[in-house]
């Protein structure tokens, strides 16, 4: 792990009406890290997730990805960016195939156009070739590469997860945001899902995580980020966030969760 920024979030603020989602939220995202979010319910991580992949544009501040700013007003420029994310709640085609699913994410890399669709010209399809055997691909790398011919809604929760995590890895992020994608899960996907998360890591991809579960974020991520009524409080490594006292105050001491 390098320790040159990938991204740069400074002094970002986002309100709904009378309510401060987010209030001046600065952090550093480093190259080949797995940076973890966590907070109370209502402290403001999925917003922030939200600002920085184009679904809500902030009301101030600046996000900078890859060295250059990121304008977070679309999320179809965030993807073509490099920046990928899956959702709290699964949001799949469900009466797509899983295969079919994992080819959607290609699309913001795909070349042809309408016209070469409708012609069928032998580019768009070898372009339609390498989309299916990329996205095959993809679906063995997650573990699900058996279930890539049945429907969505047909797998089971936690293969539904790994779904989404190949769907985004379509799209060849440099960086992967995951809003808690251990939720529902039992123990032993959990497990495997901690190892997946460092494989990407390891070859190559940031990861940005939204977590409940406290025990996988403090055995996982590199640094620890705690927002608290859209505030940050504190950002370290897991260990010197443990310790710190508002952190156990709104967090940790309460058993309340991310």
């Amino acid at each position: 792990m390098t320790t040159q920024p990938l991204l740069l979030v400074s002094h970002v603020c986002k309100a709904f009406g009378g309510v401060q989602a987010l209030k001046d939220v600065s952090i550093t995202l480093k190259r080949g890290e797995i940076y973890g979010l966590i907070g109370p319910n209502g402290a403001g991580k999925t917003t922030l997730f939200n600002c920085l992949t184009g679904l809500y544009v902030p009301d101030s501040g600046q996000f900078v990805f890859d060295d250059k700013p990121l304008v977070c007003n679309a999320p179809d420029k965030t993807v073509r960016q490099g920046i990928a994310r899956t959702f709290q709640n699964i949001r799949l085609f469900a009466n797509m195939t899983a295969l079919e699913n994992v080819m959607v994410g290609r699309h913001a890399r795909l070349r042809s156009n309408v016209l070469s669709d409708i012609l069928r010209t032998p580019f768009n399809r070898r372009e339609e070739q390498a989309t299916k055997d990329q996205a095959l691909q993809l679906m063995r790398y997650v573990g699900i590469a058996h279930r890539a011919h049945d429907l969505a809604k047909h797998l089971s929760y936690g293969d539904q997860r790994r779904l989404e995590v190949a769907r985004a890895l379509a799209t060849h992020p440099k960086l992967l945001c995951l809003d808690e994608p251990a939720a529902g899960m039992n123990a032993n996907e959990t497990a495997g899902l901690r190892q997946l998360i460092e494989t990407i890591r390891a070859d190559g991809i940031s990861v940005l995580l939204i977590e409940h579960d406290v025990q996988l974020v403090m055995g996982l991520c590199d640094r620890v980020a705690v927002l608290d009524y859209g505030e940050l409080i504190c950002e370290d490594i897991p260990a010197v966030v443990q310790q710190h006292p508002r952190v156990i105050e709104a967090y940790l001491g309460s058993g309340a969760h991310a």
